[in-house]
């Protein structure tokens, strides 16, 4: 699993400065940092769905890596629905703000076509790449969103837009698979049989302050 974990943590780092904006001159780092199987599996037992691990300055931008779970997934709906309590917990592991009022974004209009696939997100400007390290699942790629709101997600992804996705692909993932999703290209879940826990490697435009860390990380 490193082994494979790794080479997809390389192939985010280059495609990073294509894809984010950079933030002008910094100092080159001199370190590297090192994340363990234990670090993510017990942030992996936190509360939430998406949890960041730590946030590293490369230089040019902040690199993050996250862990994240979702539970079993009927058409797009996580069966039972997060509740708010566990929202919160979620956007507290992240260290997250409370979400401005979204506005629409995607494709508008009057009456949306029948089918789709709910649960589409894009970020504008966030590339991600995920590992595959449990379970599994029928992801949606691709294709555009109807009708969305635009969140601006300030302390994880970035401005994001969600909504119903149409004209996408859709593929079973497995353990041990890599999925590279550019900024601006749609992607979700639509059914996930039991539960699917994958490792997300952002290039981050700024998004997240270097340095930053989940709090158990930090014990």
């Amino acid at each position: 699993m490193r082994t494979t974990a790794l080479r997809a943590l390389a192939i985010a780092v280059a495609l990073g400065p294509a894809v984010v904006f950079t933030q002008g001159a910094k100092t080159k780092p001199t370190t590297a940092t090192y994340i363990t199987k234990e670090d993510v599996d017990n942030v992996n037992k936190t509360p939430g769905t998406d949890r960041n691990l730590k946030v590293v300055d490369i230089g040019h931008e902040n690199f993050t890596v996250g862990v994240i779970h979702r539970r079993r997934t009927v058409n797009g709906v996580q069966d039972p629905a997060p509740g708010a309590a566990a929202g919160a917990a979620a956007g507290a592991a992240r260290g997250t703000a409370p979400a401005a009022a979204p506005t629409p974004c995607g494709r508008q209009m009057a009456t949306a076509p029948p089918g789709g696939s709910t649960g589409g997100i894009t970020h504008d400007s966030q590339t991600e790449a995920y590992y595959i390290i449990s379970g599994g699942g029928m992801m949606f790629t691709d294709g555009y969103i109807v009708n969305g709101r635009h969140n601006l997600s300030p302390n994880l992804n970035g401005p994001t837009c969600g909504g119903v996705a149409y004209d996408v692909v859709k593929k079973t993932v497995k353990v041990g698979d890599i999925i590279i999703v550019p900024a601006g290209v749609v992607h979700g879940w639509s059914d996930i049989p039991d539960h699917v826990d994958y490792l997300s490697f952002r290039p981050s435009p700024g998004i997240l302050t270097a340095g930053w860390m989940h709090a158990v990380l930090k014990k």
